[in-house]
């Protein structure tokens, strides 16, 4: 499951809503709806995304945050690290690797580093 699928699952449970319900109004399959929570689809388009935030009347943060989600819910991606040092490349392939073997607490410690960096002003 994606960070956008599991956000997904968690609104429509909160608000008491099908998988069918809610393809039918968005006008996909529930079938697609479901590949999206689970991760077995690419991260939806623009237009779905924006269609998803109304059909939950989502505003302000928590649909910038649903976007957010959106955009890094790619289960299937690829690191490009030509051009990057040799230590890059080593990390971007160990973590291919071994990404299936992390526990729970040390995906959340790597990723609390990552918002780390990002949060840092480049200076």
């Amino acid at each position: 499951m994606t960070p956008f699928g599991e956000r997904m699952r968690k609104m429509r449970s909160e608000r008491g809503v099908t998988l069918k319900e809610m393809a039918e109004a968005l006008g996909v399959s529930s079938a697609y709806l479901s590949a999206l929570e689970h991760g077995k689809r690419g991260r939806p388009g623009w237009h779905l995304i924006q269609r998803i935030l109304a059909y939950f009347n989502i505003i302000w943060d928590e649909a910038d945050d649903v976007v957010r989600l959106a955009r890094i819910s790619h289960p299937r991606i690829t690191i490009d690290t030509s051009g990057l040092t040799p230590k890059a490349t080593e990390l971007a392939n160990r973590l291919a690797d071994d990404i299936g073997k992390l526990d729970a607490a040390t995906l959340d410690e790597l990723v609390a580093i990552l918002g780390k960096k990002r949060a840092k002003p480049k200076g």
